[in-house]
């Protein structure tokens, strides 16, 4: 069995979308060959808890926890939050009233703290490490970023101790969505560069969860290394997507679908991710079809922006909203096979051609239809058509929309609506951890 240390931020109990890749990675690793060991903070500032996760945790696994310090409690002054209120990802504002300091407070965020808030953690993360393999080798290393520390805790360790590494981005670094709003100065954003630029050069192999933007972390590093790009180069940019775990679905049993015609989105749904076209679209539904606006529910679970409020009610789909707080990984499989339509909206975004969020997977899994809003031609929209998992209508194409919606609707009331999920075995967690032992294997070989 060999060994492979896997560096992350998040881990159980801390709950979230950030957690889920790593951890079935791990889950079912053994079973290909390779003993995990995570190293992960003791004190991390996680968006929520969720002791569901604890269930798939191997037996007898390693972990190895150290203190981190985190610039938060300064942050949240200038946010004018208190002490115990979590800090939302991508710019997510769920009240009106504004913050003092806010934008000082962006400012400070995207160019003090380099790559992120967890720089801090990178020189004792190292130096821990670095004394633990001396006593305990590995075969081979993982980093996993976000937060993009974690890849620079890495590549300091193979600079002092040469262990094959493998840089995992569960989003881009640079060319993330919200990159152009950190109001980085000309310097910070040559040092996020950089930096991105010697993860790149440095790791043995580096896998991304969507291939649209994996060709993008190889187009940084070719235009980062003029005239000396080589085919060995190429070979070590690997896709490795997200997935589903048949488990936790299998595991729910089965459940009565909503009785309305219930169209869920499950998981933060952020400014970037509002669909103004699509909530015009289910206002005019609901003005030319009575029997369409008696049965329909907009069911939200998690964090909703301000915006996307705002636009519900501009629309008058309000009354319509059933509003749900966060909820465990195990009570959101049980929601998602429950509703009808489940909601995949894409961020509109720079990078939206290869956005291909987690749930997308565990939405095949739930097995019920999926209704994607997105950029056409983009990953979505192909893994979409692959699948036949449901629909799918371009960011402005409200014709489409209206038209995926009736069908989607009528199915519903002559109780035919089901989704066909063909090809999707191949987004298992078991098989995409299979594919993740191949490429530990093909840089230990070396």
């Amino acid at each position: 069995m060999k060994k492979v240390l896997i560096i992350t931020y998040y881990w159980p109990p801390s709950g979230g979308a950030g957690v889920q890749r790593w951890l079935k990675f791990v889950k079912y690793l053994r079973e290909f060959g390779w003993e995990p060991i995570v190293y992960t903070p003791s004190n991390p500032e996680s968006p929520t808890n969720d002791d569901s996760l604890q269930k798939d945790l191997p037996k007898n696994l390693t972990v190895l926890k150290t203190e981190i310090w985190e610039p938060y409690l300064f942050y949240k002054k200038l946010m004018g939050q208190k002490k115990h209120e979590k800090i939302n990802a991508a710019f997510l504002t769920e009240s009106k009233k504004s913050k003092p300091l806010e934008k000082p407070a962006v400012w400070i965020r995207g160019n003090f703290f380099i790559p992120d808030a967890r720089k801090f953690w990178v020189k004792p993360s190292a130096k821990y490490l670095v004394e633990y393999l001396k006593k305990n080798p590995v075969d081979a290393m993982v980093s996993t970023g976000p937060p993009h520390s974690m890849h620079l805790i890495a590549q300091a360790i193979k600079r002092k101790i040469n262990i094959p590494w493998m840089a995992d981005f569960r989003d881009p670094w640079t060319e993330i969505d919200f990159y152009s709003k950190l109001m980085l100065t000309p310097m910070a954003d040559r040092k996020h560069k950089k930096l991105e630029l010697g993860v790149l050069q440095n790791a043995d192999a580096v896998s991304c969860v969507g291939q649209n933007w994996l060709d993008g972390l190889e187009a940084i590093l070719k235009k980062g290394s003029p005239g000396k790009y080589t085919e060995a180069m190429h070979a070590k940019f690997k896709f490795i997507s997200n997935g589903f775990d048949p488990e936790d679905y299998d595991n729910v049993g089965e459940v009565q679908l909503d009785k309305k015609f219930t169209m869920a989105h499950i998981g933060t749904l952020d400014r970037s991710r509002n669909q103004p076209t699509l909530w015009k679209a289910l206002a005019e539904l609901t003005k030319e079809n009575a029997a369409f606006a008696a049965d329909l529910e907009i069911k939200l679970v998690g964090k909703v922006d301000i915006a996307v409020q705002d636009d519900l009610e501009k629309h008058g789909l309000a009354p319509y909203v059933n509003k749900i707080a966060y909820l465990s990984h195990h009570d959101v499989a049980i929601v998602q096979k429950q509703a009808q339509v489940l909601m995949l909206l894409i961020n509109r975004t720079p990078n939206a051609m290869g956005i291909t969020t987690g749930k997308f997977f565990e939405y095949m899994a739930a097995k019920r239809p999926i209704l994607c809003i997105g950029i056409e031609g983009g990953d979505a929209q192909k893994i979409i058509d692959d699948t036949k998992a449901g629909l799918f209508a371009g960011f402005d194409d409200i014709a489409e929309m209206k038209k995926s919606i009736l069908y989607f609707y009528n199915k519903y009331k002559s109780n035919g609506l089901f989704s066909e999920g063909v090809n999707i075995e191949k987004y298992s967690r078991k098989s995409l951890t299979s594919d993740l032992a191949k490429v530990l294997n093909s840089i230990v070989l070396k």
